[in-house]
């Protein structure tokens, strides 16, 4: 019998004897791992056992922020979404830290293509561009539409608070990551708090919603899967929004290793025609949305120095990570210069 070979943070032996256990039948032969490339967060593999393919998520190894990482919260959002309208992969098992050290869940396979390389998005044209561009933004207006309470979500999270209570915890989530002197990062936080909005209706806010986020069909270009949903929570849908839009054309030319500016890419429109998309399909007021925009990108550095810390510890896995600490300053700038544009 061939040697099982381990990648980082996976005991292969381990995994396949508990999946055999827990899902009887799922495994036709023998469980490979590979770690997948593109995570700079929560640590993503790719499983097979040489006829099916299924998916694992874990928290990265080493230094874990408080709550960033919750595999429970991540793994109940699928099997809450998954008979929805909102397309997600199917949750097949979750498991505590007893089998590889740390909590983790498995997945299906989303069979598709995630959009992470320049190359990639300049593949379409600018008339499917544009349909990409909206029905990413039709499925997040349809997690936004979602009753919690009729999926099983009512106490995912408080409403009550939202804003003030994320404020306070990516300053939180960047104290505990404090390796060099941001001022400029820590007054930004204050501003978003000096002017905090009242707030949007609370809906179910995945927290991370982006193009690279989402598996896409290549022939027809539909999206197949949202992924990621480590984040989500009950909240101010327009965080997401903002998230969405600051991924999409508001990091353009910082170098970002984490994936492809849409935005940058000839064809794909502006990062206004998804908000504009947005106000139609939902109708929510946006005058607050400059904000929002500042807030993503806040919360977007808190992130990226949270990955600077690990990187400065040697506690990464994959590629690029010692890039994103270098885009912080520039975020933050670009955070104060949204809030300055409020009317």
């Amino acid at each position: 019998m061939p040697t099982m070979v381990s990648p980082p943070g996976v005991d292969v032996p381990r995994l396949e004897a508990y999946l055999r256990e827990a899902v009887p039948g799922l495994l036709a032969g023998p469980l490979e791992v590979t770690l997948l490339a593109g995570g700079r967060s929560n640590l993503t593999y790719l499983l097979t056992d040489g006829r099916d393919r299924w998916v694992l998520r874990r928290p990265p190894l080493g230094h874990v922020l408080e709550t960033a990482h919750d595999m429970g919260r991540e793994y109940r959002l699928l099997s809450a979404l998954h008979p929805t309208d909102v397309p997600v992969p199917r949750p097949l098992a979750i498991a505590g830290d007893d089998v590889l050290g740390a909590p983790f869940y498995v997945m299906g396979f989303a069979d598709g293509v995630v959009l992470r390389e320049r190359q990639q998005l300049e593949e379409f044209d600018t008339t499917a561009a544009t349909a990409l561009a909206d029905e990413l933004v039709e499925i997040l207006a349809r997690l936004h539409r979602l009753d919690p309470g009729k999926v099983g979500l009512a106490d995912l999270g408080r409403p009550a608070g939202y804003l003030e209570r994320q404020l306070k915890r990516w300053a939180r989530q960047l104290a505990a990551s404090h390796v060099r002197e941001l001022p400029e990062l820590e007054r930004l936080g204050e501003r978003l708090a000096e002017r905090l909005p009242a707030g949007q209706d609370a809906a179910i806010v995945h927290g991370d919603y982006r193009l690279d986020n989402v598996v896409v069909e290549p022939a027809t270009g539909h999206i197949r899967g949202v992924l990621d949903w480590e984040m989500a929570t009950l909240g101010d849908p327009l965080t997401d929004l903002a998230s969405t839009a600051v991924w999409w054309d508001g990091i353009r030319g910082l170098d970002s290793p984490v994936a492809a500016v849409p935005g940058d890419v000839p064809g794909f429109p502006h990062s206004g025609h998804l908000v504009a998309e947005y106000a139609r399909r939902t109708g929510r007021d946006l005058t607050d949305l400059s904000w929002y925009l500042g807030f993503a990108f806040y919360k977007i550095a808190a992130i990226f120095e949270g990955i600077h810390y690990r990187a400065q510890q040697g506690l990464t896995v994959g590629e690029g990570f010692e890039r994103l600490g270098a885009m912080v300053p520039d975020l933050v700038e670009r955070g104060h210069a949204a809030l300055d544009r409020e009317v």
